[in-house]
């Protein structure tokens, strides 16, 4: 299976998140679970996303918001 890899800005284009929000996300990868679900290929000082992971990412943020709520 190939994985489908976008940069930042080209995934910002296609999704209803802005680019700064992208960002910033990554940013604080190491800390809001992006980097476990593997969602930043880095290669080089480039940055890209892997749109299966970060699905997979928007998934569980929900699953937590709801054990938290509950």
């Amino acid at each position: 299976m190939a994985r489908k890899l976008k940069t930042v800005s080209a995934f910002a284009d296609g999704s209803p998140f802005t680019e700064a929000q992208v960002r910033w996300w990554i940013f604080n990868e190491a800390h809001n679970g992006m980097a476990e679900h593997g969602v930043t290929v880095r290669i080089g000082k480039r940055v890209y996303l892997d749109e299966a992971a970060f699905d997979r990412w928007i998934d569980a943020q929900q699953v937590n918001r709801r054990e938290v709520a509950a």
